[in-house]
């Protein structure tokens, strides 16, 4: 759930449920990120840092830094997340959760190659993957962006 979205600020309220899945390293170009936990058990990797939060504790990760986190505790674990600036970073979650109820998205969490292709060029200043390394995924998405495009798939879920 959105608490707030304005173009400096988007602070979310996020329940995320026991898991070994680990969500892709990833890094946001532009943004300060971070949360604070308010029950319940995670684990961030910052930049091959590995820290973990109990309740009552916060986190901040700077731009461009690789990070990623996961619940490993027996209870789902409520947070508040914060990005700042916002910039387009809502839309990206509303789509992705879109994608997530319409079962779109694949075992590990992620858009398939096709939903990647329109969603890398639009929002490629918010997040990114590590892994493969940006130039390599935004030639790809690139090349198979028209295809995607052909077949109806939309960078975002108001597309």
């Amino acid at each position: 759930t959105f608490l707030e979205l304005r173009p400096d600020s988007l602070r979310i309220d996020s329940v995320n449920p026991p898991t070994d899945e680990r969500e892709p390293m990833h890094q946001l170009p532009k943004q300060e990120s971070g949360a604070e936990l308010i029950s319940g058990s995670l684990v961030f990797e910052v930049d091959g840092v590995v820290r973990k939060l109990a309740p009552g504790d916060s986190i901040s990760i700077a731009p461009n830094t690789p990070h990623r986190f996961w619940n490993d505790g027996q209870e789902d674990a409520h947070s508040i997340g914060f990005f700042r600036p916002a910039l387009t970073i809502g839309e990206f979650f509303e789509t992705l959760f879109a994608l997530a109820n319409a079962g779109k998205l694949d075992a590990k969490g992620m858009p398939r190659p096709l939903q990647l292709a329109v969603m890398v060029p639009r929002f490629g200043d918010e997040i990114r993957t590590v892994r493969p390394p940006w130039p390599v995924l935004r030639f790809v998405a690139m090349l198979l962006k028209p295809f995607a495009r052909a077949r109806g798939y939309r960078s975002t879920m108001a597309a």
